[in-house]
């Protein structure tokens, strides 16, 4: 399999706001009783007609049970079925049927992935502990022994069942993306558990990022690296070194392993990411570039023939769901960061919300369109150019409009009601109602995903229950 091919597989992915409808307004005490009334009135005309035109559950109560019977599904689909006994992770290979079908490779990134969902559920259900562990155990072993490489240092990113590297152009490549979602993994298995062989291993993959892919003249992490280390610094396979997919996982993870590891060195590099993806990354509509030179100048097919621009999408357009997931990835670095009163990250995350509810809603059935483009011949207008709408994108708008419902109650354009039509988007057209789990996308613009698979090296559960669990403990008021 190709390096590029790797990379550029997640980069295909995928709200026009509603009336304004005021409730929970912190100001209430201070309103006339009439004040009261017509937002009362106005609230409940909107919520009518919002349950009148696609009879969307608005009961909180009802959603809380609905998303939780999801997310013990979802767990229960996954867990022991995918655990390989044989050799130790996982199975990633998983028909639509949740039947075990496929050579059973192992990529890094759902390897790691399965062992943080695991340990982030045991953190929001303590008492499945002891179960939990021999899953996420069994992938931890399996990161420890055969992924990372004892020799050069670093995890490799694809390896056969049996653990043997994979290699790519007849040489073993390695990714700051794949070595992320490591890091990533065991911090959180050190998290719930408390194995201090697990978080020292992620010290150890932090430090060989910080020799081999760290930049120290421009910042920011080269995504490619030979497998002693030695990074492309000019990138690799047409692939240019630098992205912001790898880019926003790398603060992802950091942030996680600063949260058991409070070391100045990590929050430095972590304070740096954020500054880049805030300030360098993001662009001033609230979209993201995706593709870099090493001194962050953006890919852009723009100026180019319209043939050009549209074979070189996957490198060059607008992602909503990566730009909605980020959203929440500044807040959290940000917060983990201890950074007080951030009002210059809150107003990008809301920025990249907005955008992307603007511009990427399908307005006739719901959901998050994978991508747009804007044009030069139109530059103020942008067209959607991917019509499908990816899974991860769906449920990551489901978290992001949640937590901004939140972080701003009393916003006009209000995102509790994007949250409920999202989440009837998605047990319309994204649920699997009859094997269980999660399509790979929207049934509405592509009906053929119902008998594609349910999990491959890219398919895990780290999107799917990581917005849940979000979105329970927000329902239900609870904190990290």
């Amino acid at each position: 399999m190709k390096t590029s091919k790797i990379i550029n597989r997640v980069l295909l992915i995928p709200i026009i706001f509603m009336l304004a409808l005021l409730f929970g307004s912190t100001d209430c005490k201070k309103m006339t009783v009439d004040q009261r009334q017509k937002i009362k009135t106005k609230s409940d005309s909107v919520k009518n007609e919002i349950d009148q035109k696609h009879n969307i559950q608005t009961n909180r109560d009802s959603i809380k049970k609905e998303i939780e019977y999801v997310l013990n599904r979802e767990l229960e689909l996954f867990y022991p079925l995918c655990l390989d006994t044989t050799y130790g992770g996982y199975n990633n290979d998983i028909n639509y049927k949740w039947q075990l079908e496929g050579p059973q490779n192992k990529m890094i990134v759902s390897q790691a992935r399965h062992v943080w969902s695991l340990s982030n559920a045991v953190i929001f259900y303590p008492k499945r502990k002891q179960k939990y562990f021999v899953y996420a155990s069994c992938g931890y072993k399996f990161l420890r022994d055969f992924m990372w490489d004892k020799q050069s240092g670093g995890f490799y990113t694809l390896v056969d069942r049996s653990g043997k590297p994979i290699e790519q152009y007849a040489e073993t490549i390695k990714e700051a993306y794949g070595n992320a979602f490591a890091i990533y993994a065991l911090a959180a298995y050190y998290k719930a558990f408390g194995d201090p062989s697990a978080l020292e291993l992620a010290k150890r993959a932090f430090y060989w990022l910080e020799k081999h892919s760290y930049d120290p003249k421009y910042g920011g992490y080269f995504q490619f690296m030979q497998k002693n280390g030695t990074p492309y610094l000019q990138g690799y396979s047409g692939t240019l070194p630098k992205d912001q997919n790898s880019s926003i996982h790398l603060m992802e993870s950091f942030t996680e392993l600063y949260d058991v590891w409070h070391d100045p060195l990590l929050k430095e590099r972590l304070g740096s990411l954020l500054s880049i993806i805030r300030d360098t990354i993001v662009t001033q509509k609230g979209y993201m570039h995706l593709f870099f030179k090493r001194d962050w100048t953006p890919l852009s097919y723009r100026d180019s023939s319209e043939s050009l621009r549209m074979s070189n999408l996957n490198f060059d357009h607008v992602s909503f769901g990566h730009d909605i997931e980020t959203a929440y990835f500044l807040l959290e670095a940000s917060g983990k960061l201890g950074i007080q009163n951030d009002n210059v990250t809150l107003r990008i995350a809301k920025k990249m919300v907005d955008h992307s509810i603007k511009n990427g809603w399908d307005k006739e059935n719901g959901g998050i369109y994978d991508g747009g483009y804007y044009f030069k011949e139109d530059i103020n207008n942008i067209k959607i150019v991917i019509e499908t709408k990816e899974f991860w994108t769906q449920v990551e708008t489901l978290n992001s409009l949640l937590m901004m419902s939140q972080l701003f109650p009393k916003e006009q354009k209000n995102y509790y009601n994007k949250f409920l039509e999202q989440w009837d988007y998605i047990k319309r057209y994204v649920l699997d109602n009859e094997y269980g789990g999660w399509y790979w996308g929207g049934i509405d613009k592509a009906p053929e995903v119902k008998y594609r698979s349910k999990a491959d090296i890219w398919k895990a559960d780290y999107h799917s229950t990581r917005a849940m669990i979000n979105c329970l403990r927000r329902l239900n008021n609870k904190k990290d």
